[in-house]
């Protein structure tokens, strides 16, 4: 394990794999190093990529600040990519999509980034957030109820009531609980995208670095048209479907995208 030191005195774990360009990958909400697809995903594209896998601040071995500002999550990546040699690709994965969108956007040091279903609500296809859903989110990180935290965002989501229902009595049910603290920083980073309109065209006017806006063909449609959106919206970027795929990213079909589309 390494660390790098961010611009706020916040030490950021990461670990490193491969060997070629520099590519960071930047996890959704509830996922860090040790739990989630960026393991399968940076042995996938080792042989192609330095690939860097990290902990986002208040996960797994890094550390945490007394309050949430997305620059300090941009702050971060940019950390990241001094310390992989000053330039970097990016993947960004649900909720980590929209973080790379923003770092790109505020100018850290891109040579072509990549996002998963970056969480969206568009159009009239879905419900758009409750306006008290992140005041109830963070009541309850806030009163330490960190399996009703969990719950509620596997229900505002989309997760069918059973499997949120299995997950409690398994063991990945523990892993999701140490990181639940976390989720107000997730919807706090989404939030402003969850209003059921599209996002101002030059809402990531500065994001200039060529970009890839990956859906899965068996989302639900408000993803999938989120996703058109989002492309729509960045200034240089184009949109891929997987046939087949969801919001959950399988190594063995996402990784040769990503190689065809950042080695261009």
């Amino acid at each position: 394990m390494g660390q790098v030191m961010s611009g706020d005195g916040t030490k950021i774990a990461y670990g490193k794999t491969g060997s070629g360009p520099a590519l960071v990958i930047v996890d959704g909400a509830l996922c860090y190093r040790s739990f989630g697809p960026a393991a399968q995903l940076a042995e996938a594209l080792a042989a192609h990529f330095t690939v860097y896998t990290y902990d986002r601040r208040g996960r797994g071995e890094s550390g945490n600040a007394a309050s949430y500002d997305v620059a300090r999550e941009v702050e971060d990546i940019a950390a990241l990519i001094e310390e992989a040699g000053g330039r970097a690709h990016l993947f960004g994965m649900s909720s980590g999509g929209t973080l790379v969108a923003e770092a790109v956007h505020r100018g850290v040091p891109v040579d072509r980034f990549a996002i998963y279903e970056s969480p969206m609500v568009v159009d009239g296809t879905h419900t758009p957030m409750a306006d008290d859903f992140p005041a109830r989110m963070s009541r309850a990180v806030a009163e330490e109820r960190r399996g009703d935290a969990v719950k509620m965002f596997m229900d505002y989501v989309g997760t069918p009531k059973v499997f949120t229902a299995l997950m409690r009595i398994m063991p990945p049910w523990r892993k999701l609980k140490a990181v639940a603290h976390t989720l107000p920083n997730d919807i706090t980073l989404v939030r402003e995208f969850q209003r059921g309109t599209p996002p101002p065209t030059d809402r990531w006017a500065g994001a200039k670095a060529p970009g890839l806006v990956i859906a899965g063909g068996k989302s639900p449609e408000y993803m999938r048209n989120a996703q058109a959106a989002l492309a729509r919206a960045l200034p240089d970027a184009e949109l891929k479907v997987l046939d087949g795929q969801t919001h959950m990213v399988k190594a063995k079909v996402t990784a040769p995208v990503l190689v065809d589309f950042l080695t261009r």
